[in-house]
């Protein structure tokens, strides 16, 4: 054994000095490729074939950057011996090999990712900088949060900064962002509370005994809502800490192109740098211009959280927040009037718009329709208090009512005015303050980039953001290409009776393809588990919108019935991988759902045919 290991030391010592010898004998060879490293801005030692070093002289060239490469493969045994002198110096035994202003870049995929988080760009101006973060995310919504998570899995150091500020009246909230807090998720556990009291009305059909009045806790609803949304901010910690992210509880705004300020609750100052910037700060409810809006009215921000029962309740706006809203507020038994300037659920398909309304209004929502607030005055203190609200309808007559809460859902405005993002260089949308971005969510400048609903043109939906943000991340620190799709993305509006889509309305169809190249197949049909008690008979609608001239292909899918989510999210699939009529009706359904309509659908608009009410 002592031999052995004597020998395995000799051994060592041997080939130590060869390496030794080795390298003394490539000292020209070094000199020579150090000499071509330092003398050219940017130098490639490249092979003619290689495919990965053509795409690198392309990446240089796309930016008119000027660049010296060898071709190794075309200079014989020189060749060889600088690709060994290169293995040598980086431990790289691939090409291409990139150095950039004496700096080591590395091969194909190190260069393009630099290029692409802006490494290579500091590198050709002089060197590279030095910054306390490698990206910075402005807003700890689903995007962000989602964003933060996918770069710090990449290596990539973060920071997340997160501020809310105070409605109005004074509520605000935890991490998490709209959809958490004062979105999605409240309103779909208030839509299921609503929900609960149309299946009291139903249970004597299935032989449950109920007592003659079941009464709706308002408070408990709202505490039990709460303490689950809390439960979900602490989550959110949890997770930032526990993968390295750095959480900042801060209003942050540009102070220089690569610099935060962000100022606390106590306003005390913190001051960070990154290379990259992705801002995901979301939007906030508008307000009228009108006497009384901000003082006694209110938004959805604080709807899911009002400690007191709203009563009778006007909703101001028809977009899905104030269709919504109206719904669940009906279903537990509120009254609710819906104050409408034009038409329902805008860039939705209006026929479904249309028997949404329809439904609702069956359930004693009432409508004003073509009627705008001119003023809100309070009659009496008390929570809730009284309200006078005055409209103005379309014939210039006017509408007097009064309620005891007033909710305005008419529309949303992007949290940047405050941002200072003007001040270098990224432009907005005027109307709306929403940044303007490219397909790759990219701003007017280079290292700032926006997800979610802050973008101008895009869909305002959670999925879409946290999509966006996934793969953002991926193209700024991997070789990935790949894009937010933003045209099949699959929604639902959360009204009593739910409406499920993805891709075109028929409004939008036919303006695209021409009304001669448009089918529309639908049926009404009625969902089993309503025929006992004659719930919202011929209420349920689903259709299927085909371009004739392309087989049939189905662009948009849309469905009004209950668990519309569930049935779009699965059909959604198809409409994305681009699936024929004929496709649908060669699919087996599951009996009895409402979903296996979609597969025995076979009446055309263009028919005339009769599409009443079907069960199984």
């Amino acid at each position: 054994m002592r031999w052995i290991g004597f020998s395995a030391r000799l051994l060592r010592s041997y080939c130590s000095a060869q390496k030794v010898t080795r390298y003394s004998t490539m000292a020209p060879i070094i000199d020579k490729v150090d000499s071509l490293i330092q003398s050219n801005r940017i130098m490639i030692f490249s092979k003619s074939y290689c495919p990965f070093c053509n795409k690198v002289k392309s990446l240089f060239e796309s930016h008119n950057e000027i660049f010296n490469a060898i071709e190794l493969d075309l200079m014989g045994a020189e060749g060889e011996s600088i690709q060994e002198a290169l293995i040598a110096k980086t431990n790289q035994k691939t090409v291409p090999n990139v150095f950039v202003n004496g700096h080591h870049v590395g091969g194909c995929d190190a260069t393009v990712i630099a290029s692409k988080e802006g490494k290579l760009k500091e590198l050709l101006e002089g060197g590279p900088k030095e910054y306390d973060y490698d990206l910075a995310i402005i807003g700890g919504g689903s995007g962000g949060i989602a964003a933060s998570k996918e770069a710090a899995a990449l290596g990539k150091k973060v920071v997340v900064f997160d501020f809310v500020k105070p409605t109005p009246v004074g509520t605000t909230w935890g991490l998490g962002g709209t959809c958490v807090n004062v979105g999605c998720i409240p309103k779909k556990l208030m839509h299921k509370a609503a929900l609960f009291g149309e299946d009291f009305n139903d249970a004597p059909y299935f032989g449950w005994e109920m007592p003659e009045k079941v009464n709706h806790n308002w408070n408990k609803m709202v505490e039990e809502i709460q303490m689950y949304l809390k439960s979900l901010n602490f989550g959110y910690r949890t997770t930032l800490r526990e993968k390295g992210i750095t959480y900042v509880n801060a209003y942050a705004t540009f102070k220089e192109p690569n610099k935060i300020e962000a100022f606390d609750k106590k306003s005390k100052a913190t001051e960070v740098t990154a290379r990259n910037f992705i801002v995901a700060v979301g939007g906030r409810p508008r307000y009228p211009n009108i006497p009384g809006a901000i003082e006694y009215g209110i938004t959805s921000d604080d709807l899911f959280s009002l400690p007191y029962c709203p009563g009778k309740t006007l909703l101001v706006g028809a977009s899905y927040i104030a269709l919504e809203c109206a719904g669940f507020l009906r279903g537990v038994g509120l009254d609710v009037t819906v104050m409408v300037r034009s038409i329902f659920l805008r860039g939705f398909d209006q026929q479904m718009a249309e028997l949404i309304g329809q439904q609702m209004e069956s359930h004693g929502t009432k409508f004003v329709r073509g009627c705008v607030p001119v003023s809100v005055e309070k009659i009496q203190d008390g929570t809730p208090g009284l309200l006078k609200v005055t409209g103005k309808l379309n014939d210039g007559s006017e509408y007097v009512d009064e309620f005891n809460t007033v909710i305005f859902a008419i529309g949303r405005d992007a949290c940047t005015p405050s941002l200072n993002l003007d001040q270098f260089g990224v432009k907005f949308n005027p109307s709306n303050g929403k940044i303007i971005a490219d397909e790759r969510e990219k701003s007017t400048v280079d290292h700032i980039h926006a997800i979610g609903d802050v973008i101008d043109g895009k869909l305002e939906l959670t999925p879409v953001a946290i999509q966006a943000g996934k793969l953002l991340v991926r193209r700024l620190y991997t070789t990935s290409e790949v894009l937010t799709d933003y045209v099949n993305v699959p929604t639902t509006v959360f009204t009593p009776l739910e409406y499920g889509c993805v891709g075109l309305s028929e409004e939008d169809a036919l303006a695209k393809y021409g009304p001669e190249n448009i089918e529309v197949y639908h049926t009404h049909f009625q969902p089993l588990e309503y025929t006992l008690s004659k719930r919202d008979e011929f209420k349920s609608y689903g259709k299927l919108v085909c371009v004739k001239n392309e087989k049939n292909r189905v662009v948009g899918f849309h469905v009004l019935g209950p668990n519309a989510g569930e049935i779009t999210q699965g059909y959604a699939l198809g409409i994305k991988l681009g699936a024929t009529k004929a496709d649908f009706a060669n699919l087996i359904g599951i009996h009895p759902t409402c979903a296996e309509n979609f597969t025995t659908m076979d009446i055309s608009k263009a028919s005339g045919l009769s599409v009443a009410k079907k069960s199984c």
